[in-house]
């Protein structure tokens, strides 16, 4: 059941996190924060998202917030450094702030980049990381088939562990899975899983060897563990860029999946200049415990007033769509 938006309203925090480099597009990272019965909640699709899309991650900001949990199997997560898509020069830098990260996700198919620029990039990486290390790529469904396929073979001297969305629909990635099997890497879907209308699909296509899940695109924690058991594919519990309120959701997450095979991609907190909490990894792990924000916190990072009347109207919307579904 819907709380009342009164209820919604009378907590709700509006934020602006400045980020250490820019990432996906942006150089500071909005949320609004409110607080239920179980503890505080994140909601922060992104700004280009539809009312319709959005009052999902409502749905999982509510869920968090008002009703009880799955039980954490797990106290800690393991996470991977988080890589945008820099200049190789900067790579030593970034994996710097990820304290203990064995793994690390690399940024590729940049819009305005090159393969060159990828390349330069993982390679910096892997010379920063060792032959022990792991390597991930994500592509964010930005190459067509033969461009993936060609760029996967072009870093397959990095031992790559798996490429996350390296093309935008089920069917490329169906065929690209079948294309570069040989070399041993690994197909993970994300955007065919959190943005799909079916996203079960990718499995029933055989398209992806393994799913990357967020808690917040998906509805909440219940959603994302029905939509692992039903696929039946390992999963990656990762971010949705969230503050440290909506790692913890995610954290929450990881730590209730039967089975845990790869580090999670919530260690993001360590791309923002200054959070609500810290949630940063620490010896490449962070706490599955629940996260509240500081009061100093919320006041240092409040978004101005016209940031925080948009969210507030937003957030009225979507709730006005979940009130009435």
């Amino acid at each position: 059941m819907t709380p009342p938006l009164a209820d919604l309203l009378a907590t709700a925090r509006v934020v602006a996190l400045p980020m250490n480099t820019r990432f996906r597009g942006v150089d500071t990272r909005e949320a609004l924060l409110f607080e239920g019965p179980q503890g505080w909640a994140e909601f922060s699709p992104f700004t280009e998202y539809d009312d319709a899309e959005a009052a999902v991650w409502l749905a999982a900001a509510i869920d968090f917030a008002w009703d009880e949990q799955p039980a954490p199997l797990r106290e800690r997560i393991p996470v991977n450094a988080t890589v945008p898509a820099v200049e190789a020069g900067r790579v030593a830098e970034v994996l710097a702030r990820f304290d203990g990260c064995r793994t690390a996700k690399v940024k590729v198919a940049e819009r305005g980049q090159v393969l060159a620029d990828d390349i330069a990039r993982v390679r910096a990486v892997r010379e920063a990381i060792g032959i022990e290390g792991r390597i991930r790529i994500d592509a964010n469904g930005g190459w067509n088939l033969d461009e993936a396929e060609h760029a996967i073979h072009a870093m397959a001297e990095f031992d790559l562990e798996y490429a996350e969305q390296p093309c935008a629909t089920v069917p490329e990635l169906a065929e690209l899975r079948y294309r570069v099997k040989h070399k041993g890497i690994l197909i993970a879907a994300d955007e065919s899983i959190r943005k799909a209308a079916d996203p079960l699909a990718v499995a029933e296509a055989k398209a992806a060897d393994l799913i990357v899940i967020k808690a917040q695109p998906l509805g909440g924690i219940r959603r994302a563990l029905q939509v692992v058991a039903e696929t039946g594919l390992p999963a990656v519990v990762s971010s949705a860029l969230d503050t440290a309120v909506g790692l913890s959701q995610g954290a929450a997450l990881a730590a209730s999946l039967p089975t845990l095979d790869f580090d999670c991609g919530l260690g993001t907190a360590s791309l923002f200049a200054d959070d609500v909490a810290d949630a940063r990894p620490v010896g490449g792990s962070v706490s599955a415990a629940r996260v509240s924000p500081d009061a100093a916190a919320l006041d240092r990072l409040a978004a101005d007033a016209d940031r925080r009347d948009w969210w507030l109207a937003r957030l009225t919307r979507c709730h006005a769509l979940l009130a009435s579904s």
